[in-house]
């Protein structure tokens, strides 16, 4: 009896956790974003006319017009002398860095540093991984002649993975989207591509 009790709490567990997880994450980005914006928003409109919902909104349009402006070139330029003036500050450079990098694994559009999938043998195991640069040369620590190429093993369940320069010729390309990959790879296989 016991036992098939803890597996129905198991497996309502299962089903409830994404879900609420989610419900949970959305709720909080809204209820951040409402907050945060509700005062600047009040500077420009007045109380009466602002509704909930607004600051949500509002959020959705700075990143509509950070992700717009990010491709001019002034923009560009701007940003590229705020990470050069905070590569200069000592703890600051490691945090905003490794955010950085980390949002750069994310698939934006059209530009993603992950460049395609790739299936590398290691012994009799197969292992997916992401093309991060097609010559490891740029790297700065082989040369040109080496014709390595630089892949990514992201880690289950984890921030982390490993990067490891493999002959080109030991890599068989995946005919499958970043993001379906990224998401077979981060949950051990249990979500496939479709």
């Amino acid at each position: 009896m016991f036992r098939k009790l803890s597996g129905a709490i198991l497996r309502g567990l299962v089903v409830v956790l994404p879900i609420g997880l989610t419900v949970w994450l959305l709720w909080w980005l809204g209820s951040s974003a409402e907050s945060l914006l509700r005062q600047p928003i009040l500077l420009l409109l007045p109380e009466r006319y602002y509704l909930p919902g607004t600051g949500i909104a509002a959020g959705l349009m700075l990143l509509l017009a950070a992700g717009t402006l990010v491709n001019a070139l002034i923009v560009r330029r701007l940003l590229a002398s705020w990470e050069a003036f905070l590569e200069r500050i000592p703890v600051v450079k490691t945090i905003y860095g490794a955010f950085r990098d980390f949002t750069r694994l994310l698939p934006s559009g059209k530009r993603s540093d992950l460049k395609r999938v790739v299936l590398a043998s290691f012994g009799g195991a197969r292992i997916v991984g992401f093309v991060t640069r097609d010559d490891a040369s740029e790297l700065g620590i082989v040369t040109r002649k080496d014709d390595l190429v630089a892949v990514y093993f992201p880690m289950s369940y984890q921030i982390g993975g490993y990067t490891a320069l493999l002959p080109r010729a030991q890599l068989v390309p995946l005919d499958i989207p970043v993001e379906a990959a990224m998401r077979l790879v981060l949950t051990g296989g249990l979500s496939g591509p479709h």
